[in-house]
């Protein structure tokens, strides 16, 4: 039988030491064994790095001493993973939990055929384990948008079929090394969010397939870090790098749209935080 690939997870934490104690915890009961995890620590000061370590020896921790942002502090722990001949990489959130055979799966259905360079999983809210916060993602360049698929909805088995998507989610997200050597690693000029987005329209870009696998599961206690679904800090972020995707993807017909419909979107979100008086 041929050895499986070694798959090197990375994560980021950043004073989340109780989420990721939780999800480092569902990681140690997956049932593929050659998995690595590299946890890059952006300058905790809520003694995360020490409770970690005491917890889960085997894991190797990568300590930055300041925030360096998503982009930037997961491309630290990629390089480390490449310099240790890793097989294949994954990206995944520190607040999130996993399905024992999540990995399993998504390994499988990315080395099934080799224009496949990505996987991504079907993904719940962590509160409410059935309703589905991300089915695969959709793109469209004319609003200027980029939104998940099936998200509020609770799962009855609508999105079970394997399927190639043009956006990916970085919350989860599993890739060829070969992919990431040819494409490169994350854009660190998107300090916070749509990195991942980037990320995936290079690896298309490259004639290399992206698929949503929906037996693989997990499960996301969103925006932890940022403050909440409707936080002000989220949306801003949000904004300037959905903008910035936009300007750098857009073909010259799509400028006489999307800006302003990217407004108009993001202008809604910002009244719904105001509404909420979170």
């Amino acid at each position: 039988m041929a050895k499986k690939p070694l798959v090197t997870i990375v994560l980021l934490n950043w004073n989340g030491k109780a989420v990721t104690l939780e999800c480092l915890q569902s990681l140690q009961k997956i049932s593929y064994k050659r998995s690595h995890i590299v946890l890059v620590d952006n300058g905790s000061t809520d003694d995360s790095v020490p409770a970690i370590r005491k917890a889960f020896h085997a894991v190797e921790i990568l300590e930055m001493g300041k925030n360096l942002g998503f982009a930037r502090g997961a491309n630290v722990g990629m390089r480390q993973a490449l310099r240790q001949g890793t097989d294949l990489l994954m990206l995944l959130n520190n607040d999130t939990v996993v399905d024992p055979k999540f990995l399993d799966f998504m390994v499988d259905t990315l080395l099934s055929e080799p224009s496949i360079g990505m996987v991504c999983p079907k993904i719940y809210y962590f509160m409410e384990p059935n309703r589905i916060w991300f089915a695969g993602g959709a793109m469209s360049m004319w609003t200027g948008t980029l939104r998940h698929i099936g998200i509020r909805e609770y799962d009855t088995g609508q999105y079970d079929i394997v399927r190639e998507i043009p956006h990916a989610c970085g919350c989860c997200l599993l890739a060829r090394r070969s992919v990431v050597e040819k494409i490169g690693l994350l854009d660190e000029s998107f300090y916070l969010y749509t990195e991942d987005a980037d990320w995936v329209m290079r690896a298309r870009n490259a004639g290399y397939k992206v698929l949503y696998e929906p037996r693989a599961k997990i499960w996301h206690k969103v925006s932890v870090d940022s403050g909440g679904h409707l936080s002000w800090h989220k949306n801003k972020y949000k904004f300037l790098s959905n903008f910035r995707f936009f300007a750098r993807y857009a073909s010259w017909y799509h400028w006489l749209v999307f800006p302003w419909m990217n407004i108009i979107v993001n202008g809604i979100a910002a009244l719904r935080y105001v509404l909420s008086r979170r």
